[in-house]
Protein backbone atom coordinates (compact mmCIF):
# COMPACT_ATOMS: atom_id res chain seq x y z
CA UNK A 1 0.00 0.00 0.00
CA UNK A 2 1.49 3.42 -1.08
CA UNK A 3 2.98 5.07 1.92
CA UNK A 4 2.49 2.38 4.37
CA UNK A 5 5.82 0.25 5.30
CA UNK A 6 6.28 -2.71 7.27
CA UNK A 7 8.84 -4.29 9.06
CA UNK A 8 8.42 -7.39 11.04
CA UNK A 9 10.96 -8.36 14.06
CA UNK A 10 10.46 -11.92 15.93
CA UNK A 11 11.63 -11.24 19.16
CA UNK A 12 12.22 -13.69 22.56
CA UNK A 13 12.69 -17.21 22.19
CA UNK A 14 8.52 -17.62 21.11
CA UNK A 15 9.58 -15.62 17.62
CA UNK A 16 7.30 -13.70 18.08
CA UNK A 17 6.41 -11.14 15.05
CA UNK A 18 6.84 -7.58 16.57
CA UNK A 19 5.87 -5.44 13.55
CA UNK A 20 7.16 -1.59 12.69
CA UNK A 21 4.47 0.00 10.50
CA UNK A 22 5.37 3.84 9.41
CA UNK A 23 4.51 6.25 7.12
CA UNK A 24 6.98 6.52 4.28
CA UNK A 25 6.66 10.42 4.19
CA UNK A 26 6.47 11.52 7.12
CA UNK A 27 8.59 8.94 9.17
CA UNK A 28 5.60 8.71 11.89
CA UNK A 29 5.99 4.79 13.11
CA UNK A 30 4.00 2.49 15.34
CA UNK A 31 5.24 -0.35 17.28
CA UNK A 32 2.79 -3.20 18.02
CA UNK A 33 3.54 -5.72 20.41
CA UNK A 34 7.11 -5.42 21.55
CA UNK A 35 7.40 -8.60 23.50
CA UNK A 36 11.25 -7.70 24.33
CA UNK A 37 14.76 -7.39 23.00
CA UNK A 38 14.22 -3.90 23.28
CA UNK A 39 17.34 -2.83 21.97
CA UNK A 40 17.09 -4.47 18.67
CA UNK A 41 13.51 -2.83 18.19
CA UNK A 42 15.22 0.88 19.17
CA UNK A 43 17.93 -0.15 16.68
CA UNK A 44 15.46 -1.14 13.48
CA UNK A 45 13.85 1.95 14.76
CA UNK A 46 17.33 4.35 14.74
CA UNK A 47 17.92 2.69 11.15
CA UNK A 48 15.19 3.00 9.26
CA UNK A 49 15.06 6.58 10.93
CA UNK A 50 11.49 6.74 12.33
CA UNK A 51 10.04 8.75 15.01
CA UNK A 52 7.76 6.07 17.14
CA UNK A 53 4.19 7.96 18.20
CA UNK A 54 2.32 4.73 19.69
CA UNK A 55 2.51 1.36 20.95
CA UNK A 56 -0.18 -1.16 20.34
CA UNK A 57 -0.70 -4.16 22.46
CA UNK A 58 -3.03 -7.05 20.87
CA UNK A 59 -2.78 -9.07 23.98
CA UNK A 60 -1.45 -9.68 27.57
CA UNK A 61 0.66 -12.47 26.81
CA UNK A 62 4.54 -11.93 27.45
CA UNK A 63 5.59 -12.69 24.04
CA UNK A 64 3.64 -9.96 22.68
CA UNK A 65 3.60 -7.32 25.79
CA UNK A 66 6.86 -8.13 28.01
CA UNK A 67 8.87 -5.24 26.35
CA UNK A 68 6.33 -2.51 26.54
CA UNK A 69 7.32 -0.51 29.87
CA UNK A 70 10.68 -0.71 28.59
CA UNK A 71 10.44 0.11 25.22
CA UNK A 72 8.10 3.12 26.16
CA UNK A 73 10.78 4.62 29.24
CA UNK A 74 13.41 4.42 26.79
CA UNK A 75 11.81 6.44 24.13
CA UNK A 76 11.51 9.00 26.44
CA UNK A 77 7.72 8.29 28.17
CA UNK A 78 5.88 10.13 26.01
CA UNK A 79 4.95 7.51 23.23
CA UNK A 80 1.64 6.19 24.58
CA UNK A 81 0.84 2.57 24.76
CA UNK A 82 -2.75 1.43 23.25
CA UNK A 83 -4.03 -1.66 24.05
CA UNK A 84 -5.39 -4.25 24.98
CA UNK A 85 -8.76 -4.71 26.33
CA UNK A 86 -9.38 -4.10 29.97
CA UNK A 87 -10.44 -7.69 29.95
CA UNK A 88 -6.26 -8.36 29.73
CA UNK A 89 -5.25 -6.43 32.88
CA UNK A 90 -4.93 -9.04 34.75
CA UNK A 91 -2.71 -10.60 32.10
CA UNK A 92 -0.26 -7.35 31.76
CA UNK A 93 -0.19 -7.17 36.27
CA UNK A 94 1.38 -10.79 36.23
CA UNK A 95 4.27 -10.11 33.19
CA UNK A 96 7.00 -10.69 35.68
CA UNK A 97 5.39 -13.85 36.64
CA UNK A 98 4.92 -14.83 33.56
CA UNK A 99 8.22 -13.93 32.22
CA UNK A 100 9.82 -15.25 35.78
CA UNK A 101 8.13 -18.96 34.51
CA UNK A 102 10.44 -18.92 31.32
CA UNK A 103 13.68 -17.18 32.67
CA UNK A 104 12.56 -13.31 30.82
CA UNK A 105 12.66 -10.57 32.36
CA UNK A 106 9.66 -8.70 31.77
CA UNK A 107 7.85 -5.32 33.71
CA UNK A 108 4.26 -5.26 34.31
CA UNK A 109 2.65 -2.56 32.20
CA UNK A 110 -0.73 -0.38 32.36
CA UNK A 111 -1.57 1.16 29.38
CA UNK A 112 -2.20 4.82 28.59
CA UNK A 113 -5.77 3.41 27.38
CA UNK A 114 -7.79 0.53 26.66
CA UNK A 115 -9.44 -0.35 23.85
CA UNK A 116 -12.73 -1.92 23.04
CA UNK A 117 -15.04 -2.76 20.28
CA UNK A 118 -15.57 0.32 18.06
CA UNK A 119 -13.01 2.15 18.84
CA UNK A 120 -10.12 3.66 15.99
CA UNK A 121 -6.49 4.24 16.24
CA UNK A 122 -4.23 5.42 13.71
CA UNK A 123 -1.15 3.94 12.11
CA UNK A 124 1.43 5.35 9.84
CA UNK A 125 -1.45 8.33 9.15
CA UNK A 126 -4.23 5.30 8.66
CA UNK A 127 -7.44 5.01 10.85
CA UNK A 128 -7.63 1.16 11.96
CA UNK A 129 -10.84 -0.25 13.27
CA UNK A 130 -10.25 -1.88 16.54
CA UNK A 131 -12.10 -5.10 16.77
CA UNK A 132 -12.83 -7.04 20.64
CA UNK A 133 -11.59 -10.89 19.39
CA UNK A 134 -11.51 -13.05 22.90
CA UNK A 135 -10.65 -16.55 22.93
CA UNK A 136 -6.45 -16.69 22.85
CA UNK A 137 -7.23 -14.09 26.12
CA UNK A 138 -10.09 -12.32 26.95
CA UNK A 139 -9.00 -8.57 26.27
CA UNK A 140 -7.57 -9.57 22.79
CA UNK A 141 -8.09 -7.24 20.14
CA UNK A 142 -7.19 -6.94 16.44
CA UNK A 143 -6.25 -3.81 14.39
CA UNK A 144 -8.04 -3.83 10.59
CA UNK A 145 -8.11 -1.19 7.82
CA UNK A 146 -10.71 -2.79 5.53
CA UNK A 147 -10.54 0.06 2.80
CA UNK A 148 -6.87 -0.31 2.87
CA UNK A 149 -6.99 -4.27 3.09
CA UNK A 150 -4.55 -4.99 5.79
CA UNK A 151 -5.02 -5.88 9.12
CA UNK A 152 -2.85 -7.03 12.27
CA UNK A 153 -4.41 -9.69 14.48
CA UNK A 154 -1.93 -10.79 16.96
CA UNK A 155 -2.51 -14.94 17.96
CA UNK A 156 -5.98 -14.97 16.40
CA UNK A 157 -5.37 -16.05 13.18
CA UNK A 158 -2.43 -17.96 11.84
CA UNK A 159 -1.64 -19.13 8.19
CA UNK A 160 -3.31 -22.19 8.44
CA UNK A 161 -4.00 -22.15 11.73
CA UNK A 162 -5.25 -20.48 15.13
CA UNK A 163 -4.77 -18.83 18.57
CA UNK A 164 -4.01 -21.34 21.10
CA UNK A 165 -6.92 -22.02 23.76
CA UNK A 166 -5.93 -24.55 26.31
CA UNK A 167 -4.98 -21.66 28.89
CA UNK A 168 -7.28 -21.55 31.80
CA UNK A 169 -9.26 -18.20 30.30
CA UNK A 170 -9.01 -19.34 26.96
CA UNK A 171 -12.20 -19.99 25.01
CA UNK A 172 -11.99 -21.63 21.42
CA UNK A 173 -16.02 -21.31 20.77
CA UNK A 174 -15.15 -17.37 21.28
CA UNK A 175 -12.15 -17.17 19.21
CA UNK A 176 -14.12 -19.38 16.23
CA UNK A 177 -16.71 -16.64 16.79
CA UNK A 178 -14.63 -13.66 16.15
CA UNK A 179 -12.71 -15.19 13.40
CA UNK A 180 -15.95 -15.85 11.32
CA UNK A 181 -18.12 -13.73 12.54
CA UNK A 182 -16.05 -10.33 12.76
CA UNK A 183 -13.32 -10.66 10.53
CA UNK A 184 -13.79 -12.88 7.97
CA UNK A 185 -16.98 -10.52 6.67
CA UNK A 186 -14.67 -7.78 6.32
CA UNK A 187 -13.33 -9.12 3.29
CA UNK A 188 -11.54 -11.68 1.55
CA UNK A 189 -9.07 -9.15 0.35
CA UNK A 190 -7.58 -8.44 3.59
CA UNK A 191 -4.08 -9.51 4.45
CA UNK A 192 -2.87 -10.10 7.64
CA UNK A 193 0.29 -9.67 9.61
CA UNK A 194 0.17 -12.23 12.68
CA UNK A 195 2.08 -13.13 16.10
CA UNK A 196 3.87 -15.93 14.74
CA UNK A 197 5.10 -17.14 11.43
CA UNK A 198 4.00 -15.78 7.79
CA UNK A 199 1.39 -13.52 6.96
CA UNK A 200 -1.88 -14.94 5.07
CA UNK A 201 -5.19 -13.12 4.17
CA UNK A 202 -8.76 -13.60 4.92
CA UNK A 203 -10.07 -15.02 2.18
CA UNK A 204 -7.12 -17.64 1.71
CA UNK A 205 -8.27 -19.00 5.15
CA UNK A 206 -11.64 -18.51 4.87
CA UNK A 207 -11.35 -20.84 1.81
CA UNK A 208 -8.36 -22.89 3.13
CA UNK A 209 -8.08 -23.24 7.16
CA UNK A 210 -8.55 -26.21 8.95
CA UNK A 211 -9.74 -24.49 11.91
CA UNK A 212 -12.32 -21.74 10.75
CA UNK A 213 -12.63 -22.07 6.68
CA UNK A 214 -15.32 -23.39 4.73
CA UNK A 215 -14.59 -27.07 4.94
CA UNK A 216 -13.89 -27.21 8.79
CA UNK A 217 -15.73 -29.10 10.84
CA UNK A 218 -18.37 -28.37 13.36
CA UNK A 219 -17.55 -28.92 16.69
Amino acid sequence: MPGLKAAILPVTPFQQNCALLWDEDAKRATIVDPGGEVDRILAAVAELGVTVERILLTHGHLDHAGGAAELKERLGGAVEILGPAEEDRFLLEALPEQGARFGLACRAVTPDRWLAEGDRVGIAGIPFAVYHCPGHTPGHVVFVAPREGVAVVGDVLFRGSIGRTDFPYGDHAALVRSIREKLFPLGDHIAFLCGHGPGSTFGTERRTNPFVGDGAVPE
